[in-house]
């Protein structure tokens, strides 16, 4: 074996054996989850009086959701003297309009409701928390997105946590008003089922850390400005937020009974930013906390599961060295007797991949008892387009290590709520050619790849070699063609059978 092929196959299973101590690391977030199952978190008591509450509404340029934003938190049913909401504006758009136009009418139905507009989108939507905070009256503050839909009973339901004084942020599930929409909606509501279900779930009733979502959830304000409040030197501010508060000592609850339903992204290029934004904020708040998390006198576990956690979107960037290396790791192998390094191969690859099978199994048998069998039929291409964002996240992991600053780019959402709503030929479609086209070609790569592995009879592997080339085929076919799709074209828009 000449010394180009040796570091090959170096490389190789330095990748595997990593990315298998990752999915070992799922395996570990199961188990907690399963051993302390019954520590859901649950108030301490209740509020004689009800606290004063700050809705808050971040919004940029969401014309299309933005009034229906408006209308739910004008239905929440909470004292109206003990309750004020915050539209947080940033907008340049009509937005302005049909925003203020929904505030108006709020008011006129007796809601303590203000409109806030910024000219200057310094910090994003860290930026306008900030901002609103400056001037809420609430001792806490309930945050939503623009395309999030609260139910009436939310501030009760989750308002009486707080009678514990250390408790600073109450987070809720994310639910799904579209996931029915298409096959990219369903796999991302699998996706985020598992995120809140077993990641939130087992850190939090572990123990460990976990971070407030951006959304659906309340801050106790003290505990905002004792963490060292809004930040803008990450894109993952909630993130940043959530683990500076709890190294000051404050508990966070996660409550999985309580679920605000989201419009998931219908389009492929939404996704991908929404994905891209996730992972970068992730590794800056990386790079900015993990020192100090280390460093502190936190228990070894919880520096552990922080390791894990806010290192883990690095193995992007190792799976886009994955892809590169498996035809020639394949071809070395068979050259020398592929029979003995498959010994050492696949149960690697089984390690790093049957833990994400495994992960997801868990989380919808937990969620859907009745018919959670039936959704395994999506865990193939689950786990598919999870390869598949590699290069798109290893990209934001790249920007994030050198420096890269770049604006916030919110997620496009289209008020797509059932089958008969259209997206395509509305405002706020993005586009990227260059990526999709990196994909296809790695896509195309792998598919010459399966029929090398065929004809030579090399079947072990072919299981994760299609995974890889369904993956990138499908992210960037599916992003090319909604990208130039028109009003009678759209790829991806049939509802599930």
């Amino acid at each position: 074996m000449t010394p180009l092929e040796t570091l090959v196959l170096a490389a190789y299973f330095f990748i595997l054996i990593v990315l298998a101590g990752y999915g070992w690391h799922r395996y570990y977030l199961v188990y907690a989850y399963m051993k302390h199952k019954d520590r859901v978190p649950v108030p301490a008591g209740t509020f004689e009086h009800l606290p004063m509450v700050t809705v808050q509404l971040p919004i940029y340029n969401e014309m299309y959701v933005v009034d229906r934003l408006i209308g739910a938190v004008a239905q929440m049913d909470y004292p109206r003297d003990r309750f004020e909401v915050q539209v947080l504006d940033d907008s340049t758009d009509e937005t302005r309009s049909i925003a203020e136009l929904a505030v108006r009418r709020a008011a006129a139905q007796g809601l303590d409701i203000t409109y806030l507009h910024r000219t200057d989108r310094t910090g994003f939507k860290a930026g306008a928390l900030e901002a609103g905070m400056a001037v809420a009256k609430g001792e806490f503050i309930a945050i939503f997105d623009a395309d999030f839909l609260p139910t009436p009973e939310f501030l009760h339901r989750t308002i009486h946590h707080f009678v514990d004084p250390k408790v600073a942020v109450v987070q809720a599930r994310w639910g799904h008003i579209n996931a029915g929409y298409s096959l990219l909606t369903r796999i991302q509501s699998i996706l985020l089922d598992a995120h809140f279900v077993l990641e939130h779930g087992g850190r939090n009733r572990a123990g460990h850390f976990f971070n407030f979502n951006g959304t659906a959830g309340i801050w106790r304000r003290e505990a905002i400005i004792d963490g060292g409040g809004w930040q803008h030197d990450t894109l993952t501010e909630d993130l940043d937020l959530s683990y500076r508060t709890q190294l000051k000592g404050w508990k966070f609850h996660f409550v999985p009974d309580v679920v605000v339903p989201a419009e998931l992204p219908v389009e492929m290029n939404g996704f991908k930013s929404q994905q891209h934004r996730w992972a970068k904020g992730s590794i800056q708040t990386c790079r900015k906390l993990l020192p100090r998390i280390l460093a502190s006198n936190q228990p070894l576990g919880v520096k552990a599961e922080a390791f894990f956690h806010l290192s883990a979107n690095f193995n992007y960037v190792l799976m886009v060295a994955l892809s590169v290396l498996m035809f020639p790791a394949m071809v070395i192998r068979y050259n020398m007797g592929w029979y003995e390094m498959l010994l050492i191969d696949v149960p690697l690859f089984f390690a790093a991949t049957a833990s994400v099978a495994n992960f997801y199994i868990v989380c919808q048998r937990e969620l859907y008892p009745n018919d959670w069998i039936t959704r395994l039929k999506y865990l193939p291409l689950l786990m598919s387009i999870g390869i598949g964002l590699a290069i798109n996240n290893a990209r934001a992991v790249l920007e994030a290590m050198m420096g890269t600053q770049t604006e916030f780019i919110r997620t496009p959402k289209y008020h797509i709520e059932d089958s008969q709503d259209e997206w395509v030929g509305k405002k706020y479609r993005q586009a990227n050619i260059v990526q999709p086209i990196i994909e296809l070609s790695l896509g195309l790569y792998f598919t010459f790849t399966v029929f090398y592995a065929l004809s030579n009879r090399i079947y072990g592997t072919l299981p994760f070699l299609i995974l890889f080339q369904i993956g990138f085929l499908y992210t960037g076919l599916l992003s090319i063609v909604q990208q130039f799709a028109d009003d009678s074209v759209a790829l991806d828009t049939q509802t599930e059978g």
